[in-house]
C-alpha cells in the first residue's frame, strides 16, 4: 500500500520488480544490499530507492520493462523514447510517437490512442493471455510520466481498466492512480480528458537532460495523484459532504493564501477547484452506483446536484454513459464473471 508519505512506494511493487530477477535465475539479496535495502523489503521505500532499484534490475537483465514485454526494453530505451517525443508540437503528436516507439521496442503489448466523446483512451492489447497488473502499471507509469513532463503538468486520469484479474494488492493500484480502477476488463485502458491532447510541447534538450537525471524516481512522485497542493485540497473536500464545500475564496482563506495564489498554484499542477470537485463527485457517484442500491436521484442529491438531470449530464461527461446504463453494464459484467468462475 502507498504510505501516508506520498514519496513512499509499496513493498508489493518492490516484490514485483524483484520477480524479474527471479525469473532470470538471478539472486535478489546482493542487489538489494548494494542499494542498502534489507533482504526482504517489508516496509514502504522512498521513490528514490525504488527508482534506483528499477535501474539496478534493468542493468542486471538489460530490460527497462522488467522482462514483461514480448521483447526486452533494452537499457537506454527510455532515454531514446524521450528524445523521440521531445520535439512534438502537441501532446497528441507526442503520445502517438511514444506509442509507436513502445510498440516497436516491446512488440507486445501494443498501445493505441482512441478518441471519443470528450475522452481519450490509451488502449493496450496483448497477443495472448493477459499480463500482470504490474506490467500494465509499469507501461502507464512510463507513458503518463513522460507526457506529464512534456506539458509541465499532471494529466488527470479518469479511469484505469486492467485486463487481468485483481491482484491481492488491488488497493495499492487504486491509491496509486487515484481514479476508478477496474480489473478483469476486456482490454487494459487508461482514460483522460480529450482536451489535453491539444496542449503544446515546449521542452528543450537541456531540460530533458535534467529530467533524465532524476528518472525514473521523478515520474513516480511528481505526477502522482496524491502529490502537491491539489492533493491537500482534495483531502479537505473528501472529509465533507458536497453541500458543505466552501467557495473558492473561503477555501483560500482556510489554506492561508490569497485566492490568486491558490488559483495559480493549482493551475501550475494542472488542476482547478472546479475540476477537483468534479473528480470527487465522479468517484463518489461511481462508488455508490457499484456498491449500493441507492437510487440515481438520491445519489444526485447527496452529491449536491439540485436536479437529477444535472447529475445525468455530468455523469455522461465522465463516462459517456448514463448512471442507469453504467449500473446495468457493471451488473451484467459481474454476473458473467461469477458464471465463469463457477464454470472454471
Amino acid at each position: 500500500m502507498v504510505d501516508a508519505d506520498r514519496r513512499m512506494i509499496s513493498p508489493s511493487f518492490v516484490e514485483e520488480a524483484l520477480d524479474c530477477l527471479r525469473r532470470a535465475g538471478k539472486p535478489t539479496t546482493p542487489l538489494l544490499a548494494s542499494l542498502e535495502l534489507p533482504p526482504v523489503v517489508e516496509n514502504p521505500i522512498s521513490a528514490e530507492s525504488y527508482g534506483a532499484l528499477w535501474l539496478a534490475v534493468a542493468a542486471e537483465v538489460d530490460d527497462e520493462f522488467f522482462g514483461m514485454g514480448e521483447r526486452p526494453m533494452r537499457r537506454g530505451s527510455f532515454t531514446l523514447l524521450c528524445h523521440c517525443v521531445l520535439h512534438a508540437k502537441t501532446l497528441d503528436q507526442a503520445l502517438r510517437r511514444a506509442l509507436r516507439f513502445l510498440g516497436v521496442v516491446l512488440e507486445d503489448p501494443t498501445g493505441e490512442l482512441v478518441i471519443g466523446d470528450g475522452l481519450a483512451e490509451i488502449v493496450l492489447t496483448d497477443k495472448g493471455n493477459a499480463r500482470s497488473a504490474f506490467a500494465y502499471r509499469t507501461y502507464w507509469i512510463l507513458l503518463h510520466g513522460i507526457t506529464c513532463w512534456l506539458v509541465g503538468r499532471r494529466i488527470p486520469i479518469r479511469r484505469v481498466d486492467f485486463r487481468c484479474s485483481e491482484p491481492l494488492e488491488g488497493a495499492d493500484y487504486r491509491l496509486f492512480f487515484g481514479a476508478p480502477v477496474q480489473f478483469s476488463q476486456p482490454v487494459s485502458r487508461l482514460v483522460f480528458d480529450r482536451a489535453v491532447l491539444k496542449l503544446p510541447i515546449a521542452r528543450t534538450e537541456q531540460a530533458l537532460k535534467q529530467f533524465l537525471r532524476g528518472a525514473p524516481a521523478n515520474i513516480l512522485v511528481r505526477y502522482r495523484y496524491d502529490a502537491g497542493l491539489a492533493a491537500a485540497v482534495r483531502e479537505r473536500l473528501r472529509q465533507q459532504a458536497p453541500a458543505a464545500w466552501s467557495g473558492f475564496d473561503d477555501l483560500a482563506v482556510q489554506m492561508h493564501m490569497s485566492p490568486s495564489t491558490l488559483r495559480h498554484r493549482l493551475q501550475a499542477e494542472g488542476h482547478s477547484y472546479a475540476g477537483i470537485k468534479d473528480e470527487i463527485r465522479r468517484d463518489r457517484a461511481i462508488e455508490m452506483l457499484l456498491s449500493s442500491a441507492t437510487s440515481v436521484g438520491e445519489i444526485a442529491a447527496q452529491l449536491g446536484y439540485s436536479e437529477p438531470s444535472a447529475f445525468h449530464r455530468a455523469f455522461r461527461k465522465w463516462t459517456t454513459k448514463s448512471p442507469a446504463a453504467f449500473r446495468r453494464q457493471t451488473a451484467v459484467s459481474g454476473s458473467e464473471q461469477d458464471r465463469n468462475s463457477v464454470q472454471g
